[in-house]
């Protein structure tokens, strides 16, 4: 695999994003960084072809829970846009 940005600093990505203190449409246009997003396809790839280590599958769950919060904040600022 190449080099990645670790679930660390996905989380990272994330926590800086928020302590800037976005606007929903800026929470609704939020995207994770290209290196993140490469690395979590390359643990996908990996996942179906049964090669991960233990390592990165924990690093993989990591990224699902973080990409699980991040949905239901932007689903929340819709909500907040929509003023309901």
């Amino acid at each position: 695999m190449t080099d990645y940005a670790s679930s660390a600093s996905i989380q990272e990505e994330v926590l800086a994003f928020l302590l800037s203190a976005p606007t929903p449409q800026r929470i609704i246009d939020f995207q994770a960084s290209d290196a993140a997003q490469e690395r979590l396809r390359d643990l996908l790839e990996a996942n179906r072809q049964g090669t991960l280590s233990s390592e990165e599958q924990a690093e993989l769950e990591e990224a699902s829970q973080m990409n699980h919060f991040v949905m239901m904040l932007k689903a929340k600022a819709h909500k907040a846009l929509q003023g309901t």
